[in-house]
């Protein structure tokens, strides 16, 4: 179980980054449903004010979520955030950095491609943690720091390089922050890292509108989230309608078997390996 699973409890306060749409705002409507109080950071607009007002209409009480406008990538607006939210909400028990933009890229691809999405992706990250842990720590009491990351970060599969670098950095400081958190004594907060599967969101959405067979809701990812959380996971690997947990795995050690193995970067995609991944890749569980 999760060390910081007393923060999922009514009065709590959870910040949720990205909070006003997606996995975010599943996030925020599930937590609003525990009782807890909940902070919707986003960039400024129309769509915040929305998911504030849902989330509170939706739990019956009008001070149950409050929608804050911040740049996640921002060192200095997420330490005022985190004073602001404070301030509405006495304390930050549990905090979800899961702002994200997805523009696309190319090794040599426009600069503002690149800068976008390391400056939300991967800083944006790091600055809400670092910007709301110590408060969390100085409470003294359980917490709860969820890190929303990418299989794309983990494989990372060729097509969107920028992404995979962001979301490969996600999960090395997500993992960071573990073990910092469990090596502090008396500490009560755990940390964990979300994994989602193909969720239809804005972020995937493209031309498409309706959901693709394949793709989870954003409510289901919450629901295996909410799961694997009671469970004590850290690496919360979430599967979709078209992947399997098992498939997930052999896609994960046939990437760590680059190294081992020494073959060429990416070798799930070099027409050398394609017929040797795919016999990986239908050999029984507990294969090497």
């Amino acid at each position: 179980m999760s060390m910081g699973l007393d923060a999922l409890q009514p009065g709590k306060v959870a910040l949720v980054t990205g909070g006003a749409s997606g996995i975010g705002l599943a996030a925020c409507r599930r937590f609003a449903s525990l009782g807890m109080r909940v902070a919707i950071i986003d960039l400024p607009g129309a769509a915040l004010e929305r998911a504030a007002k849902e989330v509170c209409d939706h739990s019956g009480d009008q001070d149950r979520a409050r929608g804050f406008a911040a740049d996640v990538s921002s060192r200095p607006e997420m330490r005022a955030l985190a004073d602001q939210v404070r301030g509405w909400a006495g304390t930050i028990d549990l905090v979800m950095a899961n702002a994200a933009v997805q523009p696309g890229s190319a090794v040599l691809g426009p600069d503002a491609q690149w800068d976008s999405v390391l400056s939300v992706n991967l800083h944006g990250v790091i600055e809400t943690v670092r910007a709301i842990l110590p408060g969390m720590i100085e409470q003294g009491g359980p917490g709860l720091v969820i890190v929303t990351g990418s299989k794309q970060g983990i494989t990372t599969p060729p097509g969107d390089p920028a992404y995979n670098v962001a979301k490969a950095g996600v999960k090395a400081f997500a993992e960071a922050v573990q073990h910092d958190l469990r090596n502090r004594a008396g500490c009560r907060i755990g940390a964990h890292l979300l994994i989602p599967g193909f969720v239809f969101t804005a972020l995937t959405r493209g031309d498409r509108t309706e959901k693709p067979a394949a793709a989870w809701t954003p409510e289901q990812t919450i629901d295996f989230m909410m799961t694997s959380l009671n469970r004590g996971d850290f690496y919360i690997l979430c599967p979709d309608n078209d992947v399997s947990r098992a498939t997930d795995e052999r896609r994960i050690l046939w990437a760590a078997g680059d190294i081992v193995e020494n073959r060429p970067p990416l070798s799930r995609w070099h027409p050398d390996y394609g017929d040797a991944f795919q016999a990986f890749l239908k050999a029984p569980p507990g294969s090497a």
